[in-house]
């Protein structure tokens, strides 16, 4: 429908996804719909907050894994910042440690990226109402997960232990000392079940804890 046919009210979607040729995707086929709208692509998760304040949509798009901050760490910045949107994480990773830190952060929905564009818009137009909209198997698998065994500050640690980085390294970007950060990888390991902090991060990763 051209755009001039459009209803008076549409509803604003920002949509925040790295990769250029599914963004451009998901753009082209929700603005085929009449009642929806694309205000903001972005590339970037550090770039949700200040766009979202900008162009104020109503449903914000968000995928996970994006560079400068995640979408899980955009949505709870968006629930302080921008109350008045609603939050629909959609991603590759069906995890159901990720859909627990979705809800925890405050989004209304959470859904996976091989579903039919129609779900989708159905899903924006449900959130944008006041539902909350899960994916029926991940929720199911959620509630026979339970709780991430991990702490905030193991976590912390985790994050930090990649790429190659010391003890030394993690102590000093988060303020700790090295003395601590070992028992912080160590109970770690042990709750991941993994031989070393390389195979602890994969497994947290894989489980959505991080």
């Amino acid at each position: 429908m051209p755009r001039d046919h459009r209803p008076a009210k549409c509803i604003r979607v920002l949509l925040a996804e790295d990769q250029g040729m599914m963004r451009g995707a998901l753009a082209l086929l929700l603005g085929m719909e009449d009642d929806i709208e694309v205000v903001a692509q972005l590339s970037r998760g550090d770039a949700i907050v200040d766009a979202a304040l900008l162009h104020r949509p109503d449903v914000a798009l968000l995928d996970i894994e994006l560079p400068g901050a995640s979408g899980l760490d955009a949505a709870a910045q968006l629930r302080e910042q921008a109350p008045d949107c609603r939050v629909l994480i959609l991603t590759t990773f069906g995890r159901p440690g990720y859909l627990r830190r979705a809800m925890e952060a405050g989004a209304a929905g959470f859904l996976v990226k091989d579903g039919p564009v129609e779900e989708l818009a159905a899903a924006i137009r449900r959130v944008l109402t006041g539902e909350t909209v899960v994916d029926p198997a991940l929720a199911a698998a959620a509630l026979g997960a339970g709780p991430s065994p991990l702490t905030a500050r193991e976590c912390d640690v985790l994050k930090a232990s990649v790429d190659g980085a010391t003890v030394a390294d993690i102590a000093g970007a988060l303020h700790l000392s090295e003395s601590t950060v070992r028992n912080y990888l160590s109970s770690a390991i042990g709750k991941t079940g993994t031989r070393n902090r390389a195979e602890a991060v994969r497994e947290a990763r894989q489980q959505g804890w991080l």
